[in-house]
C-alpha cells in the first residue's frame, strides 16, 4: 500500500510543480514516485524469495 501512497504523491507533486513552474516540488514529485518505485520493487524480490523457499520446503518434506 505505501508503494502505491508514493506514486500518488509523487504524481500529484510533480504535476503541480510543473503547471505552477516550482522546479523543487516537482523534484520532489519525482523523487516520491521512484520512491514508491523501489519499494514495489522490493515487494517482488520479498515475494519471489518466499515462493521460492516455500517450494525448496516443499520439496524436503516426505
Amino acid at each position: 500500500m505505501g508503494e502505491w501512497m508514493d506514486k500518488l504523491k509523487g504524481r500529484v507533486k510533480e504535476s503541480v510543480g510543473t503547471a505552477t513552474g516550482d522546479r523543487e516540488l516537482e523534484a520532489e514529485g519525482k523523487k516520491d514516485t521512484r520512491k514508491g518505485e523501489v519499494k514495489g520493487k522490493v515487494e517482488e524480490v520479498k515475494r519471489v524469495i518466499k515462493d521460492a523457499d516455500d517450494e525448496v520446503k516443499g520439496r524436503r518434506e516426505p
